[in-house]
């Protein structure tokens, strides 16, 4: 048997145990995180189907990916800083140097113990992924820095790199190994409420109170819509440009206080997520943009 086909024989094995366990899998390209070309209704077509899986991995050394709606899941995605990194100013105290430590402190303060009796993946470059099952009570999806620093959540019209991939990308090397194997616990009710609460970009009154002026917080909220808008009705190949562009104006009207950044960046985020943008990117593109926006205030009349 050649070292391909002994990868190939690995990966069925993992996929069919995630399988077993509910978790409707997909294939994801080979040493990489994204699905495989081609296959992009990965969410519609992910399986628990045993012979389905043996016909899809006799095929190729592909990872495998988690969809997590399907599923029944919410996964955290607990990061750690590439070498350049460092936290900013909300999180830049003692003891907190990646996604886990916030989580720890995100914990002490709701005077909840860890949660980390269910699920859990070591990721490739060290983080760690906690899988608990979705709430039937609401309708979760994917966030990137919502609860914190290095903190991600995939559910609904997201996915994970389950346990037996490997990938080999410029930012690391490494394989996704299953460090604690009990069924998903469910997720805990606080961070449920944690991540059901987000702006929206309909708060008129949001906005009129965070900028103290039905005339500006009038012209902060129709800019906001144009931009988000702007996303929105971007063509497949332009849409992380376009996220750049209206993230760099909003960022001008943060610069001249007309508009709080936690509302920009919730619904930018949601625009982009709705788009079909990875969302860790798109939160990376979402950050620079309001930066460079932030620089170069706008002016408005008075």
């Amino acid at each position: 048997m050649t070292a391909q086909e002994t990868r190939m024989r690995d990966l069925t094995r993992y996929a069919l145990a995630a399988a077993a366990r509910g978790w409707h899998v997909f294939p994801l390209a080979p040493h990489d995180k994204r699905p495989l070309p081609g296959f992009t209704a990965w969410e519609t077509h992910a399986t628990t189907d045993p012979a389905l899986i043996h016909d899809m991995w006799t095929r190729g050394p592909f990872n495998i990916g988690i969809a997590c709606g399907p599923s029944n899941l919410v996964v955290l995605d607990l990061d750690v800083p590439k070498p350049d990194e460092h936290p900013p100013a909300a999180w830049a105290r003692p003891g907190v140097n990646d996604g886990s430590d916030v989580l720890a402190v995100l914990c002490e303060k709701a005077g909840q113990p860890l949660p980390l009796e269910t699920f859990m993946v070591r990721t490739r470059r060290g983080g760690i992924h906690l899988y608990f099952t979705a709430p039937t009570d609401r309708d979760l999806r994917n966030t990137a820095g919502k609860l914190g620093w290095k903190i991600d959540t995939r559910a609904r019209g997201g996915y994970v790199v389950a346990p037996g991939s490997t990938v080999t990308l410029p930012d690391g090397t490494g394989s996704y190994d299953v460090l604690h194997d009990p069924p998903p616990a469910p997720l805990p009710s606080w961070l449920a409420d944690h991540l059901t609460t987000q702006p929206s970009v309909s708060s008129a009154g949001a906005v009129l109170n965070a900028c103290g002026g039905d005339r500006a917080a009038g012209y902060a909220l129709a800019a906001l819509r144009g931009e988000i808008q702007r996303v929105l009705d971007a063509v497949p190949g332009t849409r992380n440009t376009m996220l750049n562009l209206a993230a760099f104006a909003l960022g001008q009207l943060i610069a001249a206080g007309l508009l709080p950044r936690a509302l920009a960046e919730a619904c930018l985020l949601n625009a982009a997520e709705a788009t079909g943008l990875d969302l860790r990117e798109a939160f990376t593109t979402i950050r620079s943009g309001l930066d460079s926006g932030h620089r170069r205030p706008r002016r408005t009349a008075a």
